[in-house]
This record gives C-alpha cells, structure tokens and sequence, in this order.
C-alpha cells in the first residue's frame, strides 16, 4: 500500500466525518471545498479537514480511493458520501443531517 493510500485509509477510518478539499476548513480553496464547508459549519458536525492542495499523492489518491474524480469528498464513518452537489442536495433535503444522526454524529438543532 502506498504512504498516500494507507494515509488516506487511515484518515476516513478514524476520524467519524473527514472532508478531503482544496484548502482548509478556514480557508477554502476553491469554491466547492468552500460550500461543503459552509454546510458542514451550518449542521454543526465536528469534523476534519484534509488539503489536498499540500500533497499532489492524496490529491490524486484520493480520487483513486473513492473512484470518484472530483474534491471535495466526505466520508461519514468511513464511508465516501459524496462530493459538493451531493453534498448540497443532500443538505437541501435534509438527508445530511439525517444521515449524520443516523451514524451517531450529532448535528445542531437549527439544522
């Protein structure tokens, strides 16, 4: 396994919500991290942000990892959720927060 796979293996499976994004939680990259981020704030859940802009192996591992070719990705409990406009729809419908207090992850009350 490679370092950037098994680090990328390691962050999805031992932190309960980790979004991979251009950027950080603080200061988005790009427009898409950026919305991600603002509906994760919005619903209240802790969760960890890796940049993907710092290593060129997790950018591209990451895609590999979860066969999906766009960042952002959110993983919930080691689950691939999807990237910014699944995010969203989800979100709008409110399935995130569902899916959040589904797996244990507790979300805000205005959610």
């Amino acid at each position: 396994m490679s370092d950037a796979k098994a680090f990328i293996d390691s962050e999805v499976k031992s932190n309960d919500v980790v979004l991979f994004m251009k950027g950080t939680p603080q200061f988005p990259m790009c427009g898409f991290s950026g919305q991600v981020v603002q509906i994760l704030d919005y619903i209240g859940v802790p969760y960890k942000g890796v940049n993907v802009l710092e290593d060129d192996d997790i950018r591209q591992g990451i895609k590999d990892y979860s066969n999906w070719p766009t960042i952002p990705q959110l993983y919930v409990k080691g689950e691939f959720v999807g990237g910014c406009d699944i995010i969203r729809e989800m979100f709008q419908a409110g399935e995130l927060q569902t899916h959040m207090k589904e797996n244990g992850i507790s979300v805000s009350e205005r959610a």
